[in-house]
C-alpha cells in the first residue's frame, strides 16, 4: 500500500509539461490513427434515424446549411452522415443555404461523398445555393420555391433541372432537415415553414444551441435532434460508418480520461503531505 502511494505521489507532482504532453498525445493518436470507442446512441439521435429510415422510396428531401467555419467540427460531420443516409436509400436532395458560409459547407459535403455513390447532379441532387434575407427566405420557400431561386449555384435555371420540375413549394418536399448553427435556422423552419404547412422536420445543431431547440422537440415539432458532436458521432454509429466525429470523440474521451487522473493525483499527494506534515 505505502509503496502504491508513494506512486501516485510522484504522479501527482509530476513537471507540468509532462502533463501537457500527455494530453496532447491522447488527442493527437486517435485523430492519426482512429479509434472506435463504444458509441450509445441517444433517444433523440435515434429518432432522427428513424425518421429518415422511414422515408419512402424515392422521397425528397430539403437540406437546408446555416452554420460555417467555426462550427463546422460539431455540425459537419453530421451533415455527411445525413447525406450518405439518404443517398444510400435513394432518396433525392435539394440544399440551399440560409447562410452565406453555408453555400462552401455543402458545397465540400457534397464532395466528399460525389465519387461514394456516383451521384449525378440535377438527377440525385441539387445545391440551390444561398439566398440573403433570414426568415424571408423560409417564408419564400414556404409559398414559392421556384420565384425564390431561379438558378442554383452552377448558373443553371431551375426550370431546366429535371428533379425540380414537381418542386413548387416546401409542401412538396418529404422532409426538411436544418442543419443549424444559430440564426436564421431551426427555429425559423420551424415557425414559418415546417409548422405551418405539416411538413416533418429533422435537425442538427451546435451542443450550445440544444437547449432553445428542445422545446420544439418535446412538443413534437421537430424529429429528434441531433446534439453537436456527440450527436455527430451518435449518428455515424448509427449509419453504421465511423468517421470524423467518432475519431474526434474518442481524443476528447482520452484527454478528459488524462485530466481526470492527473486532477484525482494532485488531491491524492496533497491531503497525504498535509497528513504527513501534521504528523511531524
Amino acid at each position: 500500500m505505502e509503496k502504491l502511494i508513494t506512486i501516485i505521489i510522484k504522479l501527482g507532482a509530476v513537471d507540468r509539461r509532462v502533463i501537457f504532453l500527455l494530453v496532447g498525445l491522447s488527442v493527437l493518436i486517435p485523430l492519426i490513427h482512429p479509434v472506435n470507442i463504444p458509441i450509445r446512441p441517444t433517444h433523440q439521435s435515434q429518432t432522427v434515424f428513424d425518421t429518415v429510415e422511414g422515408l419512402a422510396p424515392n422521397s425528397d428531401v430539403l437540406v437546408s446549411f446555416e452554420y460555417g467555419p467555426s462550427t463546422k467540427p460539431e455540425i459537419h460531420p453530421m451533415a455527411v452522415a445525413l447525406l450518405r443516409q439518404l443517398f444510400r436509400n435513394g432518396h433525392k436532395v435539394y440544399a440551399m443555404a440560409l447562410w452565406p458560409d453555408g453555400l462552401f459547407m455543402s458545397t465540400e459535403a457534397f464532395t466528399t461523398i460525389e465519387e461514394e455513390f456516383l451521384l449525378t447532379y440535377g438527377v440525385d441532387y441539387v445545391n440551390l445555393g444561398f439566398r440573403p434575407g433570414n426568415e424571408a427566405v423560409v417564408k419564400g420557400v414556404a409559398a414559392d420555391i421556384k420565384t425564390l431561386f431561379t438558378t442554383e449555384t452552377r448558373g443553371l435555371q431551375i426550370s431546366s433541372i429535371p428533379m425540380m420540375e414537381h418542386i413548387t413549394n416546401v409542401r412538396d418536399f418529404d422532409l426538411v432537415f436544418s442543419l443549424s448553427a444559430g440564426y436564421p435556422g431551426t427555429k425559423e423552419w420551424v415557425q414559418f415553414a415546417c409548422d405551418p404547412n405539416n411538413v416533418p422536420m429533422s435537425t442538427g445543431c451546435t451542443s450550445i444551441q440544444v437547449t432553445e431547440v428542445l422545446p420544439y422537440v418535446e412538443n413534437g415539432q421537430i424529429r429528434g435532434i441531433l446534439a453537436g458532436m456527440p450527436g455527430a458521432a451518435e449518428y455515424e454509429a448509427l449509419i453504421e460508418h465511423p468517421d470524423e466525429a467518432i475519431a474526434k470523440m474518442a481524443a476528447q474521451s482520452f484527454a478528459h480520461v488524462i485530466i481526470v487522473l492527473f486532477i484525482i493525483f494532485g488531491n491524492i499527494t496533497y491531503f497525504v503531505q498535509r497528513k504527513r506534515a501534521q504528523k511531524r
